[in-house]
């Protein structure tokens, strides 16, 4: 995978005539090149459902009288840019007019994206009908006929459908289409099918081309699914609704399967479809940066015009971003993650129990960035050895299978921090793991009150709101109490309230509220839940100071950064060197739920202090090649200070 990808979508209606008349082979060159991009997925078939070559398996753009498609791979493989090649897999708007018995539909028949034909928008094709055939043929078609160097296909993913063809391979099964189970089934299946197919389509012309199928998510405990590609497009633009906090959620979970991946982000001011929107070069710059510090290549997102030029102001744009990578690519090939935290993702458990996910993973990742701690996202299938703690985040049940794994880990000295639910049997009715506390059951108080008997950084003694839903406990001869819950009065009712929000606390404690055993500290509520939708500065400090308990001595990286900034640290075995990337933007909100980067303000003097298993030989600025003073103390923990932060630094160290 190259480093400097765009993501070039044309989604373009029939109603527009002119299509591709101003493409210049020497103008689009120039745009690639102002923008420092080394790959760009190019279009064979829109959402629209229209060819932009010559077809005979699709039906080429009424509007277009030549081969744009060809003309754009022609023209980047003369400057060495690859050429991915997109189709739109799961819309074709052409085709849903002529054929809508193929479309996906509900249990009231209502088409999927869009549920009327009277409405703008696409409709969403069932691959468990002919339609598969044909989207199968536009595939070979651009395999046998172009120069890709691979397949981008978009809109996929396992759906539910009642659609007639669903419905009658249901009932030949003995299935009942009423069963959501059963439903699902079928859609795991036909997904599972349409992905062979792909395979062996692209395979018996040109065996091993990449191949990505895009969903807009990867999904957390589905290697299954992730596997089905030759390597992963972490789908993530900030403005267009996942925020800040997704992409590092989702690199820290891809990092771990052992595929190539890169992040995608896009140029517009909200998301995908936006003509005339751009987003501050400054942005792109933090966007690019953050890719390369969670070891991914970089994609950004732009859509042509109808007309077929290539926007200037785009490329002068993702260039700014694109020059600064092209310029730290040699720091950030074949690494690693370094991380003392492995957070099991509550969507992968989730997955498995047929359970939704909720926020918790979100505000997990969140406390953890702001707290500079070095983790990664883990599910069922990761390997729990090289970590010093493993986090069960507010609703992780614990069966015997899991529960013996745990048993291990921490017989070999590993740490637990257990919240909410998360601990108890699958019933819901025990703690299956000794954390010196048992289970009295649900607090009926919500929200309710967090006393601790540690002092807060920032605050002082007191009893802290906390909103989410907590389960009462007491405390075994095992386990010593850290914090108490306090209950309020009442629980808020039309008959019996106080205040504007909620009741007060009575100021008694009622129960435990954290406990430390000999390996672990349990929290009594869904804290990262609570953190994902409150942002309580308590909840916050109260989960870091359980993570510092708890990592003790282990830690690997401490730092000044303040909590905006983002801290990785990568290693490049091949080149005998760690790479520590740190990064500072603030994100503001503009519009109702627009979060936008526009001013770089420069940190000074940030202090790290790393321990690393290796004696240290050099330790550099780059991609500026400076010198870095540094200090190694009594116990060989790395010291040093970072003089200036600009958005992205890395700084190498040598072993």
């Amino acid at each position: 995978m190259r480093f400097r990808q765009v993501h070039l979508d044309f989604h373009t209606s029939e109603s527009i005539h002119g299509i591709g008349r101003h493409f210049d082979k020497r103008q689009f060159q120039n745009m690639l090149q102002a923008g420092h991009v080394d790959s760009i997925t190019v279009f064979s078939k829109c959402h629209h459902g229209w060819a932009y070559h010559p077809s005979t398996a699709n039906d080429i753009h009424p509007h277009l009288d030549f081969d744009l498609l060809g003309a754009m791979i022609e023209a980047a493989h003369e400057i060495d840019v690859r050429t991915p090649v997109y189709l739109s897999a799961g819309l074709d708007e052409k085709l849903a007019r002529r054929h809508p018995e193929w479309l996906i539909r509900d249990e009231n028949d209502r088409t999927n994206w869009t549920d009327s034909f009277l409405k703008p928008g696409y409709h969403q094709f069932c691959l468990n009908t002919p339609y598969l055939d044909v989207l199968l043929r536009q595939i070979d078609e651009v395999v046998r006929g172009y120069d890709a160097d691979g397949i981008f296909l978009d809109i996929v993913g396992v759906r539910d459908c009642y659609c007639h063809h669903c419905l009658a391979a249901l009932r030949e099964a003995g299935k009942d289409p009423r069963d959501k189970r059963a439903v699902r089934e079928l859609g795991e299946r036909t997904y599972a099918h349409y992905g062979r197919r792909v395979r062996e389509t692209v395979d018996a012309v040109k065996p091993g081309l990449p191949v990505f199928h895009n969903g807009g998510h990867i999904i957390r405990g589905r290697r299954d699914l992730a596997c089905m590609n030759t390597h992963l497009e972490l789908e993530s633009l900030p403005t267009g609704g996942w925020g800040y906090d997704h992409f590092p959620l989702s690199a820290r979970y891809a990092q771990g399967l052992g595929m190539s991946y890169l992040g995608m982000t896009g140029k517009f001011h909200t998301s995908w479809g936006e003509f005339g929107g751009y987003k501050h070069p400054n942005a792109l710059r933090y966007e690019a940066a953050l890719s390369l510090a969670n070891g991914a290549r970089c994609s950004i997102g732009d859509q042509l015009h109808p007309e077929g030029l290539m926007d200037p102001a785009t490329y002068s744009l993702i260039g700014a971003a694109y020059a600064e990578v092209e310029q730290k690519e040699a720091w950030c090939t074949q690494t690693r993650s370094v991380a003392d935290i492995a957070l099991l993702s509550v969507e992968s458990v989730a997955l498995a129990e047929g359970n939704a996910a909720g926020e918790s993973d979100a505000g997990a990742v969140r406390m953890l960035l702001e707290g500079k701690h070095l983790f990664d996202v883990v599910d069922l299938e990761s390997g729990l050895a090289p970590y010093a703690l493993v986090i069960l985040p507010d609703s992780i049940p614990i069966d015997h299978s899991l529960a013996s794994r745990l048993e291990a880990y921490t017989a070999q000295g590993g740490k637990l921090l257990v919240t909410g639910a998360s601990g108890l049997n699958p019933q819901g009715t025990a703690f299956a793991l000794e954390l010196g506390v048992k289970l009295i059951g649900p607090n009926p108080y919500q929200p309710d009150y967090f006393h601790p008997s540690f002092p807060l950084p920032s605050l002082q003694e007191a009893s802290f709101i906390f909103y989410a839903e907590g389960q009462a406990i007491e405390a075994t001869d095992k386990g010593t109490v850290l914090g108490s819950r306090e209950n309020p009065y009442f629980n808020r009712d039309a008959f019996a309230f106080c205040s504007h929000q909620h009741t007060p606390s009575t100021l008694h404690g009622s129960s435990p509220g954290m406990v430390e055993s000999a390996h672990a500290i349990y929290i009594a509520w869904n804290v990262f839940d609570d953190y994902a939708k409150k942002g309580s500065l308590a909840v916050k400090e109260t989960v870091l100071y359980a993570i510092d308990r708890l990592l003790g001595d282990k830690r690997t990286l401490v730092t000044s950064l303040p909590a905006q900034g983002i801290v990785t640290l990568m290693e490049q075995p091949e080149h005998n060197r760690y790479v520590h990337h740190l990064l500072y933007a603030s994100p503001v909100r503009r519009g109702l739920n627009i979060e936008v980067i526009e001013d770089l303000i420069p940190i000074y003097d940030t202090t790290v202090a790393i321990r690393l298993p290796h004696p240290v030989a050099r330790v550099y600025l780059a991609p500026q090649m400076e010198e870095l003073t540094y200090k190694l103390d009594q116990h060989g923990v790395l010291h040093y200070t970072v003089p200036k932060l600009l958005c992205h630094q890395m700084v190498v160290i040598e072993v």
